[in-house]
C-alpha cells in the first residue's frame, strides 16, 4: 500500500514537473492555455485525477491559475512584471485644446494595412464575428426589403433600442427603449453630448490621460480642457476633480469609469457613487463612455456609473465599435434629462443612423450569438493583453513602467525619461510599425515619455517582431 501511494505521488510530480519545464523554458508563456487535463493524461500515461492533482500543485505555486469553463492558464510571475505608472498629476487649469490635424494623421497611418497596428486601439477582424454578421445582414436585407434602405429616424431602430434596455439590466440600471437614441459610432454620441451641455469656451473636466479623440471633438466645439488625475488602476481621483470643482467654473464632467482608454483603469463601484454625488452638489452632467463596458477580462459586466444617478444628470454613450464591427458605425446614447436636445441636435447633424446595420446588430444581439461571442471576445483580449505585456517586458529597457489593465485591449507605456514619444513615433513609423504617442492623450501634451500600444489583434510573430523592435529603438533613443 505505502509504495503504491509513493508511485503515484511520483506520478504527479512527474507531471507537475515537466508543465514546470515547459514554462521555466518558455515554451508556455504567461496567458498560455495549459494542455488540457484529458490530453496530458493521454501524454504521460497517467489518470485525469493524477494530472489534476499536478495541475493543483502548480497552482498552489503559483505557476498556473484555473478559469471557469475555460481551464488552466499560465500565470504571470510578479518577478517578471513591469511596474506600473504612478497617478498622473495635471496642473489644475483649463486648457485651450490645440492639436490641428496632427491626431488624424497618426490616425491615417496606424491603418495602413504594411503597418504594425500598434497605434489605432481597433480589434482585429480576426476577432471579430465577420461571417455571422455578414449572413445576418443579408438576411435582414431580404426580409425588411425597402425599409432596409429608408431613413431610421431619431431615436433609431426600435429593435436596437429594445435590446439595449435588456442589457441595461446587466449594467446595473434599468432603462427603456424610448431612454435610447442611436447614433453614428460612440464619436457622435460623446459630440452630441457636448454639444447639449456646453457652449464655445466652456471648461470640460476630463481625464488625464484621455481618450484623444474627445479632445479633438472639444478643440472643434471651442472647448478648455480642466485635466483631473488618474490612478492607473482606480481612474479619477475624486479629491483632485472636487479640488478643481471648487476653483473652475465646469460646464460638464467626461469620464471612462469602466477601462478608460490608454489606462484601462476601472472605478470602483463606491467612487462612481461618490462621483455622481460630487458633480449632483455641483449641477454638473456627466458624460459617461462605456464603449469598453463589456470588455472586462474576467468576471461580471461592471456597473455604469449611472447606475447611481437618481436625476437624469448622466448621459450615457456607448457602441458596438469595439465588440462587433467597427466599421457598422453603431453607437448609442441614454441622454437622460437631456433627451430632448440630443435628440434635435441628432435630427440637424446626420438626421438618421443608418438602418441595416442597426437591424442586423439588433438581430445578432437577440439571438444569443452576441453573449458567446463576448466571451470568446474578452478571453482573447485578456491573452493578448498578456503576450503583449510579456514582450515588451522583455524587449523594452528595464525602466519603463505598464499598466496591468482587467479590460479593453490597450496599454499605456511609460518610457525612459528622456525617450520622446513624437521621436519614438516617426522612427517606428519609418519601420512600418504604428504606435500612439502619449502627448495626444492630453490637453497641455503632456506624457512626453509615453505611448498607447493596441492589443486587440491576435498575438502573431509579426507583432512580436514589431514589439522586438521597438524595443530597440527605445534604447537607441535614451
Amino acid at each position: 500500500m505505502t509504495k503504491t501511494r509513493d508511485n503515484r505521488r511520483w506520478l504527479y510530480v512527474r507531471v507537475a514537473g515537466a508543465i514546470e519545464a515547459l514554462i521555466r523554458s518558455g515554451v508556455l508563456r504567461a496567458g498560455d492555455r495549459v494542455p488540457s487535463v484529458r490530453r496530458t493524461s493521454a501524454q504521460h500515461g497517467v489518470s485525469v485525477t493524477t494530472v489534476v492533482q499536478a495541475y493543483v500543485a502548480l497552482e498552489d505555486r503559483g505557476l498556473i491559475e484555473a478559469r471557469p469553463k475555460s481551464g488552466f492558464f499560465v500565470r504571470a510571475q510578479l518577478r517578471d512584471q513591469v511596474p506600473e505608472p504612478k497617478a498622473s498629476r495635471p496642473a489644475i487649469a483649463a486648457t485651450t485644446v490645440e492639436f490641428g490635424s496632427l491626431q488624424t494623421k497618426i490616425f491615417e497611418a496606424a491603418l495602413l494595412p504594411e503597418v504594425v497596428p500598434f497605434g489605432a486601439a481597433y480589434p482585429g477582424a480576426e476577432n471579430l464575428p465577420v461571417v455571422k454578421l455578414n449572413r445576418i445582414m443579408a438576411s435582414v436585407a431580404r426580409r425588411e426589403g425597402a425599409g432596409a434602405v429608408g431613413y431610421d429616424m431619431p431615436p433609431g431602430c426600435e429593435a436596437l433600442r429594445r435590446q439595449l434596455a435588456k442589457r441595461s439590466l446587466d449594467w446595473g440600471t434599468q432603462l427603456s427603449p424610448d431612454d435610447f437614441i442611436t447614433t453614428c459610432g460612440g464619436t457622435e454620441a460623446l459630440a452630441l453630448c457636448l454639444r447639449a451641455v456646453t457652449k464655445p469656451g466652456d471648461v470640460v473636466a476630463v481625464e488625464s490621460p484621455s481618450y484623444f479623440g474627445v479632445l479633438q471633438q472639444m478643440e472643434e466645439l471651442g472647448l478648455k480642457a480642466l485635466e483631473i488625475s488618474m490612478h492607473p488602476r482606480d481612474g479619477m481621483n475624486l479629491e483632485a476633480l472636487e479640488r478643481a470643482l471648487k476653483r473652475r467654473r465646469v460646464a460638464a464632467c467626461l469620464a471612462v469609469p469602466n477601462f478608460n482608454n490608454p489606462l484601462g483603469s476601472l472605478m470602483p463601484d463606491e467612487h462612481k457613487l461618490r462621483l455622481i454625488e460630487i458633480l449632483a452638489r455641483y449641477d454638473i452632467p456627466l458624460i459617461e463612455d462605456d464603449i469598453n463596458g463589456a470588455l472586462a477580462h474576467s468576471g461580471p459586466r461592471p456597473r455604469v456609473a449611472q447606475s447611481f444617478d437618481r436625476d437624469g444628470r448622466v448621459m450615457l454613450c456607448g457602441a458596438f465599435s469595439k465588440t462587433i464591427a467597427p466599421g457598422y458605425r453603431i453607437g448609442w446614447v441614454a441622454p437622460g434629462r437631456y433627451y430632448a436636445k440630443v435628440k434635435a441636435l441628432k435630427l440637424s447633424s446626420t438626421l438618421a443612423t443608418a438602418s441595416l446595420p442597426q437591424m442586423a446588430i439588433a438581430e445578432f444581439v437577440a439571438n444569443g450569438g452576441y453573449d458567446h461571442h463576448l466571451r470568446r471576445l474578452r478571453q482573447n483580449f485578456a491573452a493578448q493583453i498578456r503576450h503583449t505585456s510579456e514582450a515588451i517586458s522583455a524587449a523594452f529597457p528595464p525602466d519603463i513602467k505598464v499598466t496591468r489593465p482587467t479590460g479593453g485591449f490597450v496599454l499605456w507605456v511609460e518610457l525612459p525619461k528622456k525617450v520622446s514619444a513624437f521621436q519614438l513615433y516617426e522612427r517606428a513609423l519609418a519601420q512600418k510599425i504604428s504606435i500612439a504617442p502619449g502627448p495626444i492623450f492630453s490637453a497641455s501634451q503632456a506624457f512626453e515619455n509615453f505611448i498607447r500600444i493596441n492589443c486587440g489583434h491576435p498575438w502573431s510573430p509579426r507583432l512580436e517582431r514589431g514589439i522586438g523592435t521597438l524595443g530597440k529603438l527605445v534604447e537607441s533613443l535614451r
